[in-house]
């Protein structure tokens, strides 16, 4: 009987593993197409022009320097806003609503953020800001990009000081310091690895978002250091361009699109070599 019962389970476990692996296998596959795909058309697409020229009228050549230069404005905007929110949020739940009602729906508020489609915070964005301004800016792209920094810096940081032991705070606490203090200066320093790479994670997020800026931000075909007007973006660009009837267009689209997955790969690397650096440094 236990043989056998032995043997069903292991033909289970057997079954289960294959199943496994062959989803594995099938997710790598779209994703190796896909990133074979951008490597060898936007690889090739790959000029001085595409990073010293604006974005072309139609018909004609150029390059996304301009594009290039809103969406890292935007984005160190939106981490700016974001960020600091979401640490001092994260703060108050890890710190100071323990096992209370209002930790516990703004957790359910955040989770709620967390996972709502972001073409839904444009929108949003777009009511709060643009309707009021009268026009698309690149401080309303911002501030949307900004909603989506925030539940994950928000997450991490409370996950990543609730990691840190309670002893470290009970010894700081017996010698008289402040709470906010050993916030500051104890919990903050064993948690910085971790809170970093959240927002780093957050950048290479919203570094791809599209919808939020097509209601936000729109685009601008010209060189702009205005936040408050229409500024281009790497994302709507590519957008726009890959929908057109245009080949130049196309190759810049390829060339756009091979630059930010390369960035968001530098930057999920980074992320994670940080959480590597900081598990060794504990061990």
């Amino acid at each position: 009987m236990s043989a056998s019962l032995y043997g069903v389970r292991r033909a289970k476990n057997i079954a289960a593993q294959v199943l496994a692996i062959l989803a594995t296998i099938f997710g790598l596959f779209w994703l190796v197409w896909i990133m074979w795909t951008t490597l060898s058309k936007g690889l090739g697409s790959l000029n001085l022009a595409l990073f010293t020229q604006m974005t072309p009228p139609p018909g004609d050549s150029g390059g996304m320097l301009n594009a290039f230069f809103g969406s890292i404005v935007m984005s160190l905007l939106g981490i700016a806003i974001g960020a600091p929110v979401g640490v001092l949020a994260g703060t108050f739940l890890a710190e100071y609503s323990q096992k209370s009602w209002i930790g516990e729906a703004v957790r359910f508020v955040n989770d709620i953020l967390l996972s709502a489609p972001s073409i839904v915070l444009g929108l949003f964005v777009y009511t709060l800001v643009v309707a009021q301004m009268g026009h698309f800016s690149a401080l309303a792209g911002a501030i949307a990009l900004a909603f989506i920094v925030l539940p994950v810096v928000v997450r991490t940081t409370d996950e990543m000081l609730r990691l840190v032991p309670s002893q470290m705070r009970e010894a700081a606490l017996s010698l008289g310091v402040p709470q906010w203090k050993v916030i500051v200066q104890v919990l903050y320093r064993s948690s910085l690895p971790g809170i970093v790479t959240g927002i780093l994670l957050a950048l290479a997020r919203i570094s791809g978002e599209t919808a939020p800026l097509l209601f936000t931000a729109l685009n601008n075909q010209y060189w702009t250091t205005d936040v408050f007007s229409p500024m281009a973006n790497v994302p709507v660009v590519i957008f726009q361009y890959a929908m057109s009837p245009y080949e130049n267009w196309h190759t810049l689209a390829w060339a756009g699109a091979f630059i930010l997955t390369m960035f968001v790969l530098v930057v999920s690397l980074l992320a994670r070599a940080i959480v590597l650096r900081n598990k060794i440094t504990h061990e």
